[in-house]
């Protein structure tokens, strides 16, 4: 009898003993899944915890965050009954001959007003030739698409209503995937100069929103939304893109330039290989190639001097500044410090919004060219500092956002 408890005993012990491994394993394989989430979570180019903050300050009813989402929410349904957009659609041929090749013209350049014909066309500083900005090119139905993306994807994390998403799938599959309407995967004809050249590296950044795509196709793939077959087009796609971006002729001649080009470049460049997991390339790439750029293209005194020099100098000065920001942003994500980072004579991000800071707050009176009026610059520098202060921890320019809030 005593031999048969003992037996028994032992058979619940180990009963208990293999309960508690199996809920132990249990565990730790929930946890493994939990911080694979996180892990990828930080390796997207989407900030999740940017989108959040929007929604709990619509939560709460914050005034400001409540009425950009009613104008945002707007926007958005209107977009579910637009049209579809496509580089078919342009009135003009490609060079190549194929409506599927991207297309443009250089914005700032002319008509010839001393030849029969007008070219070659000529060159004039931040006047935008209204000839760039119609439907014989790709230009403005590029904008239209990049920021129909932008916004429905905003409207659907922050309303969680998946017609939006719905919609932004389909306009995605018209303009990358679908035979008909596919763009392909390179900018050869972008910008170019009537007369002169077919198309030049400058046009590249035209198609530089393309990272709310890459944003969207995250989220997408987040909520359960992104389908196999639309997901391994557009990595094919953005394969081959960022390919064109690293090898081609423009490609590599754009990734030369000294100025926000170059910036851009990255910023475009660095945000798909992050999406395509290619994270070492975008650690090296941050960690010696950008971080020339911030010590070459801003001066000690937090200067850009290849900004300053053009007809537009504060709206160049804060573009350029706006995009290092965004790198900084990317560098976190892959534990490379940019914002902190400076050079031995004391070049670096921050300085360059320090510099731009007394112009701001009416301290100093701009002195450089600035042939357009500054408010949307000066709009864009405030919400670079109010970000800096939220996102990357800095309060540098705490005061200066109370002094602007007064």
């Amino acid at each position: 009898m005593l031999t048969n408890n003992r037996f028994k005993n032992s058979i619940l012990v180990t009963k208990t003993i293999m309960i508690k491994r199996v809920l132990l394993l249990l565990v730790l394989l929930h946890y493994s899944i939990t911080q694979a989430q996180i892990e990828q979570r930080l390796t997207y180019t989407t900030v999740f915890q940017e989108l959040e903050s929007k929604k709990s300050l619509i939560k709460i009813g914050n005034e400001k965050a409540v009425l950009e989402y009613q104008q945002l929410i707007l926007k958005a349904d209107s977009l579910l009954k637009t049209e579809l957009f496509s580089v078919t659609h342009k009135t003009g041929i490609p060079p190549s001959g194929d409506k599927h090749d991207y297309m443009s013209i250089g914005p700032y350049w002319w008509p010839n007003p001393e030849t029969d014909d007008g070219l070659p066309y000529i060159r004039k500083d931040g006047e935008i030739n209204p000839e760039a900005r119609n439907n014989y090119t790709d230009f403005v139905e590029n904008d239209n698409f990049l920021r129909a993306i932008k916004d429905l994807s905003n409207a659907y994390y922050l309303s969680d209503n998946i017609s939006y998403a719905h919609k932004a799938l389909e306009l995605i599959k018209v303009w990358f995937l679908d035979e008909d309407t596919k763009m392909n995967p390179h900018l050869n004809y972008a910008q170019s100069i009537p007369g002169k050249n077919d198309g030049r590296c400058f046009g590249i950044i035209e198609f530089g929103e393309v990272i709310d795509v890459v944003k969207f196709l995250e989220l997408a793939k987040d909520r359960n939304l992104l389908d196999k077959k639309t997901e391994d087009g557009m990595f094919h796609w953005l394969t081959d893109y960022s390919n064109w971006l690293q090898n081609s002729k423009l490609g590599i001649e754009e990734s030369t330039r000294k100025n926000n080009h170059g910036t851009h470049y990255d910023v475009q460049l660095l945000n798909i290989l992050l999406y395509l997991k290619r994270l070492e390339d975008v650690k090296t790439h941050l960690s010696t190639i950008t971080k020339s750029r911030i010590f070459s293209q801003i001066e000690p005194d937090g200067s850009q001097p290849l900004e300053l020099k053009r007809t537009k100098s504060f709206s160049y000065s804060v573009m350029n500044l706006h995009g290092f920001l965004k790198l900084a942003r990317l560098g976190q994500k892959v534990d490379v410090d940019l914002w902190d980072t400076i050079s031995k004579d004391g070049r670096s991000i921050k300085k360059g919004y320090q510099f731009m800071v007394p112009f701001l707050t009416d301290e100093k009176k701009w002195e450089y060219k600035q042939i357009i009026d500054k408010t949307t610059a000066e709009e864009k520098l405030i919400s670079d500092l109010n970000y800096i202060s939220t996102y990357l921890k800095d309060s540098s320019f705490d005061a200066v956002i109370e002094q602007l809030n007064q």
